[in-house]
């Protein structure tokens, strides 16, 4: 890689988030200059983020800190056709209603990471729907659907893979490419935007749209794309036993959240620190240099860090010391998943029910797995009877404590 100028680049060169560019020189030059405007686009699948988005999501962040304008396009128009790029089968089809109720929990989000305005460098928050719900479908093939090679497009891995498996690839899917492509021409147009990014698996998509601008408009625009991000150990980002890791709160808990990142593989810390945190990069050395016990100290700092980013700071510290509380002194916090029942019926309430409605457990069918493989505890002593049911002796200060494994656990608390 050339030595680079910019300050935008420099800083996600540095920190591990560059692994293709179009023309990696002549975007350099580019944003050596006056404030540039770059977008990532999100589709409103679900009506959350979750954790695999945070490398996109920060690098809109790294590009705003660098004086650059991030653009957050919203998937309005797109999320109805379904981004095939890494999926075997077709997403599930989702009504206007769907996608607009998705949508507004993704809108939050955006604001703890993004100031939002009308500056040269303030983000801004856009929805293809506003142009692709408009089109003719007839004149967009003429116009713009002539500039596509069938041939070329089997050749990117969202299409090859689908078909390489044997799997179905619609017709409809098979547009997304095509609607992409013009989601960055349209953008350039109207807002003058020079970089789309996104992760490795949406290269394809986003060379169609910078070569469709120069063919259209002869406009010289950049894609870049950031590695997709798995464990040292190979696990996909965010994935975990118990589902995904949401960003929302009304999804995940700012404890789950925070213990997430605490339990990140020792291997993993460094990296993590420099994608997830703004901490420099001189403390992020010093802390991924830590060895034995002392790793932990790292975690807890890129726990800290990731969950303030995220939740804010009152979260981050209640979630630590809630872990301080569990873990250190063999107490219960307060930030701990919860399940609040009268103590007239707790006699009758069964321990599966309350580990599923404490998220400890998937479904009543799970927890009994968990309980026969020796996995919870019931205030921190071994059960074993699957179809065990709370008793009012069992509540100490007014709660008691339900533990999955080692490093999850719950509280009932007994009003």
């Amino acid at each position: 890689m050339s030595t680079l100028k910019s300050a935008f680049l420099q800083a996600i060169s540095e920190r591990g988030y560059i692994h293709q560019c179009t023309d990696l020189d002549g975007l350099d030059a580019v944003f050596a200059g006056t404030p540039v405007p770059a977008y990532i686009g999100f589709d409103c699948t679900a009506d959350s983020l979750h954790v695999g988005s945070m490398v996109p999501i920060m690098l809109l962040r790294r590009l705003q800190q660098a004086g650059h304008k991030p653009i957050v396009l919203m998937g309005g128009g797109t999320t109805k056709i379904g981004d095939p790029s890494g999926k075997d089968t077709a997403r599930q089809m989702l009504t206007d209603a769907d996608i607009a109720r998705n949508m507004a929990g993704i809108r939050s989000v955006f604001e703890k990471f993004l100031s939002f305005g009308d500056g040269p460098t303030d983000a801004i928050m856009i929805n293809n729907d506003d142009w692709l719900n408009g089109l003719s479908y007839v004149a967009f093939l003429r116009d713009y659907g002539r500039h596509f090679s069938i041939n070329r497009m089997l050749t990117f891995d969202s299409v090859k893979l689908r078909l390489e498996r044997e799997q179905p690839l619609s017709f409809l899917e098979f547009n997304y490419m095509i609607l992409q492509a013009y989601d960055f021409l349209e953008i350039n147009r109207t807002y003058g935007c020079r970089l789309q990014m996104g992760g490795s698996d949406q290269w394809g998509n986003i060379v169609n749209g910078v070569e469709l601008a120069r063919r259209v408009d002869g406009a010289e625009i950049f894609g870049l794309t950031a590695p997709l991000i798995t464990t040292a150990s190979g696990a996909k980002m965010g994935k975990t036993a118990q589902g995904a890791v949401w960003l929302n709160e009304d999804r995940l808990s700012a404890y789950d959240y925070w213990q997430f990142w605490r339990n990140t593989e020792d291997a993993d810390v460094g990296r993590f620190l420099k994608l997830f945190t703004d901490l420099p990069m001189e403390e992020i050395r010093r802390l991924e240099a830590l060895r034995g016990a002392e790793i932990n100290d790292a975690k807890k700092i890129l726990a800290n860090e990731a969950t303030r980013l995220c939740r804010g700071e009152a979260a981050a510290q209640e979630a630590e010391e809630t872990a301080r509380k569990t873990f250190e002194q063999g107490r219960s916090g307060d930030a701990l998943p919860s399940v609040e029942v009268e103590a007239a019926a707790l006699s009758d309430y069964a321990v599966i029910d309350a580990m599923v409605a404490t998220g400890l457990a998937a479904s009543k069918g799970e927890a009994r797995r968990l309980i026969k493989q020796g996995a919870v505890k019931l205030n921190d002593a071994p059960l074993a009877d699957t179809e065990a049911k709370l008793a009012p002796a069992q509540a100490a200060d007014g709660q008691i404590k339900l533990s999955a494994g080692k490093k999850r656990h719950a509280l009932v608390k007994v009003r």
